[in-house]
């Protein structure tokens, strides 16, 4: 036969070869001749030939496959896209309701009799529907106790809502950091100048209307702040929809507060188009609402008309989420009222959540995420709930969860509450008359107010530097009480921390804003028998989220619990951890990319000056509250020593972090830098000049697309270009020193335009690097410029950066005279 030649398989070969592809997609040499040995069908075939089939039949796999990718993404857009339409059609609304409202307040500045006539401009523009909003139970009062009239309500109720899902009835702003996108989380847009806070978000979600309203529905599975929800009625009504009374009840973010409850009346029903609807509101006494006070410990809130509005499209639904709540921000001190006056954090602890929810049910259906451990979602899911649950009851400590608050040191900074329910921890493996000494659980737990120290950053190096603020003798104290034996109450012992820990992944959620993972601490002595043989390892299940810095209004959170190696899905969990809430917006949401390399700057003290390089310019502006809990098991004969090393464990951890804290915000000096600013000095802006064209000169191609040929421009491009800009100096028997760097480039190097000039280009390479370079190094200065291949480089923190290429070329002046060397890295990002 002869090879050169396409070969014409037979439907029974190439079903032979099938069968082999199934199994094996790229067989070896041997393989592929044993195939012919076995199979006498394919004996009048080549080898070669055989090989040139398998590499064509996963050329097919891989086009069948980015096919697939292609039309999903395509749908995706589509619906996106149709989405976005919807949206422009409601801006236009917005913005002629507001040129019809400015038209007609001019008219009453002009006409003084006017003035007298109407003092409400929104009765007009609303052409009622504000009046309705102010008086929505005025003819529903008397009826309020029937079918009719809770009906009514709730008509009322799904008319305000779509009012606000796809209207005007109030001002949406986008939220920063939330662009809309194929694979984004959707539109998400929060309220300006309305009563009460208020969220919305549109997304698209591949699964059926029907299922998203079910997990919606289920507040307690994705909602982390919510605490119970019971439904006391349902009534169905004539339409096909139900009535639901519903009351609700919220865990208060900090030990500061007080926790929220509502009582509200929910609607399901569907609209002409088929859409599904689930609205909602708060009762009022006259309405069907008690008309008592709020049980100990919560505070009454409202809920203005919220809902879901789910649309069927192709491959999925489109859902629309409204949440409008007033909190009653009064009733905390002022310091905390952003937290109840936040529509950011509503949007990121309510709203973006619920479809973050939905968005992860739906990736885990269609087996696009990959978990660890062997486990199935429902259960890793189960962990997280239960790790977000058990902390937030030891925060809140509910009396009619058993707590009851111990008495104090005379100190009243950490407080303390024990709870002696026997069901509060003795998980199934437990048996009262198998541990009869069990006494109960006490939680130590504390909250302070943090000055400019970022939370996403706080959290993060909680989590990686573990050994900066936890105690050996505690950790290995809360580690037996998963044993059945006896336990003694450790003491603080200086130093002797396991060798290291390991953190092992289990599951993160779609966007990455959590991670459910196991720490397993090496060496740990739980026991001092065990301390003789070299100790063993301690082993923590582990929830992290909101480490994102340009997350807006984002709750950073650490919470983990100590497990036994068996790691059974109904192992008891005792949560303990960190919660770290902004109060204020950041100034400069830009600088996402700070050091977590910080162990060796937590010996810092006020007043003492930082390593150099270290100053960051970055300006926060931030004030936020962090609360602490740690949870503890004892021995009905150890209550108050237990108690006792728990308050003296918080106050020791509150050192820590306050350390940790000074270490990681900006420092003082910065203040005296300023931001990274735009340079506009002379020398600056004739160098520019000189960048880009010598750029030009030696590549014959273009830095980037000359907006404008002013100085001004060019040296704005030039700052802000994505890629890490950087040029230095090249002078005999002297290393190269950075003079100049764009915003990327101050960015990568972590530092400012000040202290770039201490900074030598030999510092930030490493020998790899340098290698390359001086071997390139005639080729730069002969032919104006070299590519670089990808690398790793240093940042001034020490941080390894790698970037995918390098440029080199020579800065010529305007008499062509060799000035500096130019770098450009292109794509790069920290390890």
């Amino acid at each position: 036969m002869d090879t050169s030649k396409y070969v014409r398989y037979t439907p029974e070969q190439v079903d032979a070869l099938e069968r082999v592809y199934a199994e094996c997609p790229k067989p070896s040499s041997l393989r592929r001749q044993q195939l012919i040995r076995e199979c006498p069908i394919l004996s009048n075939i080549e080898p070669k030939q055989i090989k040139v089939w398998f590499q064509n039949r996963r050329c097919r796999e891989k086009q069948r496959k980015e096919a697939s990718r292609l039309q999903t993404v395509n749908r995706k857009l589509t619906a996106m896209n149709k989405l976005l339409m919807e949206e422009n059609d409601r801006l236009q609304k917005q913005v002629s309701r507001l040129v019809y409202k400015n038209g007609y307040m001019r008219q009453q500045l002009r006409t003084a009799s006017g003035t007298t006539t109407d003092n409400s401009c929104e009765s007009v523009v609303m052409s009622g529907q504000h009046h309705q909003q102010q008086n929505p139970t005025k003819h529903t009062q008397k009826d309020a106790n029937n079918p009719a009239g809770l009906l009514a309500i709730a008509e009322e109720t799904l008319a305000e809502f779509l009012s606000k899902a796809t209207g005007t009835a109030v001002d949406w702003v986008q939220m920063i950091g939330m662009k809309p996108g194929p694979d984004s989380i959707g539109i998400v847009a929060v309220s300006r100048n309305c009563n009460g806070v208020a969220a919305r978000a549109c997304g698209l979600v591949s699964l059926e209307p029907t299922k998203v309203a079910e997990i919606l529905k289920d507040r307690l599975s994705w909602f982390r702040d919510c605490r119970c929800v019971d439904v006391l009625s349902v009534i169905s009504t004539g339409n096909g929809g139900t009535i639901e009374l519903l009351y609700t009840q919220t865990y208060a973010p900090t030990t500061l507060a007080a926790a929220r409850d509502f009582w509200t009346l929910r609607y399901t029903t569907s609209l002409e188009d088929g859409s599904l609807v689930i609205c909602e509101r708060s009762l009022t006494s006259s309405t069907g609402g008690p008309s008592g006070p709020p049980p100990s410990s919560f505070v009454r809130a409202e809920m203005l008309p919220s809902g879901y509005l789910i649309r069927a499209c192709e491959d999925g639904s489109l859902i629309h989420i409204v949440d409008h709540v007033d909190l009653d921000a009064w009733s905390v001190p002022e310091v905390l009222r952003p937290l109840y006056e936040s529509t950011k954090i509503l949007a990121q602890r309510r709203t973006v959540a619920a479809l973050r929810y939905v968005r992860q049910i739906a990736h885990e259906a269609s087996g696009e995420i990959q978990l660890g451990g062997g486990r199935q979602p429902a259960v890793l899911r189960t962990f997280s709930q239960r790790l977000s649950r058990g902390f937030n009851d030891a925060v809140n400590g509910f009396v009619d969860d058993g707590w009851s608050l111990m008495d104090s040191d005379g100190v009243e900074d950490v407080t303390v509450v024990v709870n002696s329910s026997p069901n509060k921890f003795i998980g199934s493996q437990y048996n009262q008359s198998l541990y009869p000494t069990f006494g109960g659980v006490l939680c130590a737990k504390a909250s302070m107010l943090l000055q400019n120290v970022p939370p996403a950053l706080l959290v993060r190096f909680l989590r990686e530097h573990r050994s900066e603020w936890a105690d050996y003798g505690v950790d290995a104290y809360s580690a037996a009480c998963l044993k059945s034996s006896a336990y003694a109450v450790p003491c603080a012992r200086p130093g002797g921390f396991p060798s290291g820990q390991v953190i092992l992944p289990l599951a993160h959620t779609v966007e990455n804003e959590e991670f459910l993972e196991v720490v397993r601490l090496e060496g740990h002595a739980m026991f001092p028998e065990e301390a003789a043989l070299g100790g063993r390892d301690m082993y923590l299940l582990q929830l992290c989220s909101g480490v994102d810095e340009s997350t807006v209004g984002s709750c950073a959170q650490l919470v983990f619990a100590p497990i036994d190696e068996s790691f059974a899905d109904d192992a008891p969990l005792l949560p303990s951890g960190f919660r770290v809430i902004p109060l204020e917006s950041k100034a400069d949401a830009s600088a996402a990319t700070r050091t977590l390399d910080l162990a060796s700057t937590l010996e810092v003290r006020p007043g003492s000056a930082r390593p150099g390089g270290e100053t960051d310019a970055t300006n926060y502006n931030l004030r936020s509250v962090l609360t602490i809990a740690f949870q503890f098991t004892f021995e009905n004969h150890m209550r108050d020593s237990v108690a006792a090393m728990a308050r003296q464990y918080v106050r020791t951890v509150v050192a820590s972090v306050q350390r940790v804290a000074m270490a990681i915000a900006p420092s003082q000096l910065s203040s005296h830098i300023g931001p990274k600013s735009l340079p506009s000095s002379p020398e600056a802006l004739t160098l520019s000049q000189w960048i880009v064209r010598s750029y030009r000169i030696h590549t014959g191609a273009e830095l980037f697309q000359v907006e404008s040929q002013s100085h001004d421009a060019i040296l704005k491009q030039l700052w802000h270009h994505s890629d890490t800009i950087l040029c230095c100096s090249v002078k005999t028997n002297a290393s190269p020193v950075f003079t100049f760097a764009n915003q990327a480039g101050l960015d990568m190097l972590e530092t400012t335009l000040v202290a770039l000039q201490d900074i030598t280009l030999d510092k930030i390479l490493e020998d790899a690097g340098r290698k390359i370079l001086c071997s390139e190094f005639s080729k730069i200065m002969q032919q104006g410029f070299a590519y670089l291949p990808a690398g790793i480089c240093i940042s001034s923190m020490g941080r390894p950066v790698s970037y995918e290429q390098a440029i080199a070329w020579k800065v010529l002046n305007d008499d062509d005279v060799h000035h500096c060397l130019a770098f450009m890295f292109v794509n790069w990002s920290f390890m």
